[in-house]
């Protein structure tokens, strides 16, 4: 029995034994488990740990902690490094043959790098050698794989003298296109313009002024400019910039003794004043942009879209720069370890045509106001101005402050501002009320006199109208002597909820499917048409109503093309369509036509002035008067909304401010007819 016992306790203690070897076995840490921690600290760019925890004997006497933390820390913030990944492989390990093996002290694990950088994409492949070590003999501290670390773990190509550096290229800004694909707001050579101070030939202040006056300086900048310390008297001194489609401006510059110019790249906008309002322009970023854009990889010094298009798809348009990122050897040598090739923004085509922007501009004469002109069928505009306006090309500090006091407000974008339609309204309330069944094209009012009210109930208000025909008037007398009295009744007979109605289902109170912003049209400042006086008022353009020039234009398009209310576009990409299907009946569209063409044609249209024989035109005048009260007299916008009744492929509407003294509506309606002849 104590032989069992014996023979028990004895293969107990043995079993014992074994497991606590097992045990001491399995607690022995592996070289994969190190490298991989070694790994994920490295994920984390925890350069401390690193360099701490896993740098062998051998690593720390070559590198200082500095010289490897610092170097990481500096590179990857410099590069942008980010989702850095490690991966590896555990080689496979041989089974030792013979009875006595030696144990191993070293083992060599492949890995492959990848990151993203400024430059793009950077990956490598590289080997990591573990050597095992024991740490502080003295304190008998267990043995442990460390890594043997050199600055190849950056990159393979770099060695320990060797610099990292980084060259960028600006990508090239996209361009805008016309219709014809004919430049708007491209990358070109311009003409900058400086002065050679030992040429001007005793004329010196003289020529300044001149030159001061041309490029929109003062005299003041120009001596700063000749006056920095490195400037000779045979060195070109840079003083300014200017279109180099504008030849007569360089004769004139050209003409001066001294001033001479040279080639620079820059943005040109071959339109010059006649596009800034729609194109915009650029210049360099400000401090208050850098803090908005920061986000969006900008920095200083970079140029940004300032208005305009350009400002509107300025993501679009800003160039992807190239980046190089490259290993500088101690010999001087360059070995490019990532490369972006730059990148040009996208371009933008737009459905203007540029000759006809400019001549509806020139048109204008340089006088307040704003013109719009669409294609009723397809909804593309041909036309978007704003007057007066200025010149991009060059465009300096100086002039923006001296264009800022100007009292004409050239800075002022017109067509995103809203008005008073005035009698061009008319056909939109017609419109409305055919549709409702309030009136009908044949259907007479009988009214006699210049004025018409409703006495006491309207506190002695009363519309007035241009002239009294002498006879009960319809609906083609109604516009084509433009009578006030008329709207004014049939809108009390429409009533105000289905005025109200009528009025946003041609687009007011809404959103202008536009791509360009533009404020939506206003039916009044409360939003209903409760006040009979204003109902009245409204009918004709008056009251409260707010329109912008697009949306005018825009809701005469049902008079032409079947009775939809075309979508105006301004990019030749978008989709062509109707805003409102059906809005006006074809026979309700086609009566309002046959009117619209009699405004013009017959000898007591207010639009006579435009009737051509060979260009049968449509359309109505408006004039908005400006005043606070009935009994004074106040400023007149003069409007007109035309169209050729024939061929029906362009409406042209325009708005000119301040025209009181011109002959009101009937100076626009000079203007746009002459438009029309050197179209047509």
């Amino acid at each position: 029995m104590k032989k069992n016992w014996l023979a028990l306790i004895l293969l107990l203690a043995f079993f014992l034994l074994l497991t606590a070897c097992k045990k001491e076995e399995e607690e022995e840490v592996k070289p994969e488990d190190r490298f991989n921690e070694f790994v994920e600290l490295w994920k984390e760019q925890k350069f401390d740990d690193m360099y701490d925890e896993f740098l062998s004997t051998t690593s720390k006497e070559a590198f200082s902690k500095e010289e490897m933390v610092e170097r990481y820390h500096h590179l990857y913030n410099d590069l942008e490094i980010n989702n850095l990944s490690i991966t590896y492989v555990i080689p496979e390990v041989k089974e030792p043959q013979g009875e006595e093996t030696e144990e191993v002290s070293e083992v060599t694990y492949p890995f492959q790098v990848e990151m993203d950088s400024l430059a793009g994409k950077i990956t490598f492949d590289q080997e990591a050698t573990l050597v095992k070590e024991t740490k502080n003999p003295e304190e008998e501290s267990e043995e442990n794989w460390y890594v043997n670390w050199d600055t190849t773990f950056i990159f393979p190509e770099l060695e320990p003298g060797d610099k990292v550096g980084v060259n960028t290229t600006k990508g090239p800004r996209g361009e805008i296109f016309d219709r014809n694909g004919k430049g708007l707001a491209v990358n070109d050579t311009l003409y900058e313009i400086g002065i050679v101070p030992g040429d001007m030939e005793g004329q010196e202040q003289e020529t300044k002024e001149k030159l001061a006056e041309l490029l929109h300086l003062d005299v003041a900048y120009i001596d700063q400019q000749l006056n920095q310390g490195w400037v000779q008297p045979d060195l070109f001194v840079p003083i300014g910039i200017i279109n180099p489609n504008d030849e007569a401006l360089y004769r004139k510059i050209s003409d001066l003794p001294g001033v001479w110019k040279q080639n620079t790249a820059g943005r040109s906008y071959p339109l010059g004043a006649a596009g800034t309002h729609l194109i915009g322009y650029t210049g360099e970023i400000t401090a208050e942009e850098l803090e908005t854009y920061k986000d969006k990889g900008y920095k200083q010094h970079d140029i940004i879209g300032k208005r305009g298009l350009e400002s509107l798809y300025e993501e679009q348009l800003k160039g992807k720069p190239g980046v190089e990122i490259y290993i500088e050897k101690e010999n001087g040598d360059q070995v490019v370890i990532a490369e972006q090739r730059a990148e040009k923004g996208k371009d933008i085509h737009v459905t203007i045509n540029g000759e006809f922007q400019k001549l509806v501009y020139e048109n204008m004469e340089g006088k307040q106001g704003t013109a719009a002109a669409i294609n009723p069928t397809t909804g593309e505009t041909m036309a978007l101005v704003s007057s007066p306006s200025f010149d991009p090309n060059g465009l300096t500090s100086y002039y923006y402050t001296k264009l800022m006091a100007d009292e004409a407000n050239p800075l002022l974008n017109r067509f995103t501002s809203l008005y008073a339609p005035g009698s061009t309204f008319k056909p939109i309330t017609a419109a409305i009320a055919l549709e409702q069944g309030t009136v009908t094209a044949d259907a007479t009012k009988d009214i006699t006199g210049k004025t018409w009210g409703k006495g006491n109930s309207w506190g002695g208000y009363e519309i007035t109208r241009v002239s009294d025909p002498g006879r009960p008037v319809n609906l083609e007398d109604a516009l084509v002597f433009s009578d006030n009295i008329y709207f004014g009744q049939t809108a009390l007979d429409v009533g105000a909820d289905a005025m109200v109605q009528g009025l946003e289902n041609f687009g007011f109170t809404t959103e202008v499917p536009y791509t360009y912003p533009i404020p939506s049209s206003s039916i009044s400042n409360s939003g209903n048409l409760n006040d009979e006086i204003l109902l009245a008022d409204t009918a004709y353009g008056q009251g409260e109503l707010q329109v912008s020039i697009l949306h005018l234009a825009t809701m005469y398009s049902p008079f032409t093309n079947g009775g939809h209310l075309v979508k105006p576009v301004l990019l030749q990409e978008e989709e062509k369509g109707m805003w409102k299907e059906q809005l006006v009946s074809p026979e309700h569209a086609e009566e309002i036509n046959a009117s619209l063409r009699k405004v013009v044609s017959s000898p007591n249209g207010t639009a006579r002035g435009a009737n051509m024989e060979n260009i049968p035109l449509a359309g109505k005048t408006g004039t908005a008067e400006l005043k606070s009260n009935k009994d004074e007299k106040g400023a007149e916008n003069g409007v007109f909304v035309a169209y050729n009744s024939e061929q029906k492929d362009l409406i042209i509407a325009m708005l000119m401010e301040n025209v009181e003294d011109e002959g009101s509506s009937g100076y626009v309606v000079q203007r746009v007819k002459s438009i029309f002849e050197q179209i047509y």
